[in-house]
């Protein structure tokens, strides 16, 4: 169970990763010391998944993101083996979740244009058999975050 201490050191380093031990203690109102060994003590505890870097999509020429709806007629484990592999082969795939519903997969996608999408695409149906795909393109992102609630934890 998290208190506030833990929830607060867990929102600041959301924000920012890199941020020094002194200034997360400072804002908090613990002295370094125990602050560093609640955040050791929370990574421990299997909290952080990894620290990484959040580039920017456009300075990459990638910033078309394609929602992929993928619905299948093949319910088995080793389709839904053999899909996966396929879709984590394919560096343009960012996102993949498993549906309940009418989709059975969500596929996001980072691409310059739409021709590189097409090729993407070709790419995926070349590895694995999908029954019906529908491609939606984003227009525009109205809010995108790594942040995650801590309300619940």
């Amino acid at each position: 169970m998290l208190n506030s201490y833990d929830r607060k050191i867990l929102a600041l380093l959301q924000r920012n990763a890199e941020m020094p031990v002194a200034e997360i203690a400072a804002e908090i109102g613990l002295t370094t010391t125990p602050c560093w060994r609640r955040i050791r003590k929370l990574e421990e505890r299997g909290y952080f998944k990894r620290r990484v870097a959040l580039l920017d999509e456009e300075k990459l020429n990638v910033g078309v993101s394609v929602f992929m709806a993928i619905r299948t007629n093949q319910h088995s484990r080793e389709w839904a083996r053999a899909f996966v592999k396929a879709a984590e082969e394919i560096p343009e795939i960012v996102d993949i979740f498993r549906l309940a519903g009418e989709v059975d997969y969500m596929l996001r996608v980072v691409v310059p244009d739409i021709a590189t999408f097409d090729r993407v695409y070709q790419r995926l149906i070349q590895k694995v058999e999908i029954h019906d795909v529908s491609s939606m393109f984003a227009m525009e992102t109205i809010k995108s975050s790594t942040e995650l609630p801590l309300d619940y934890a």
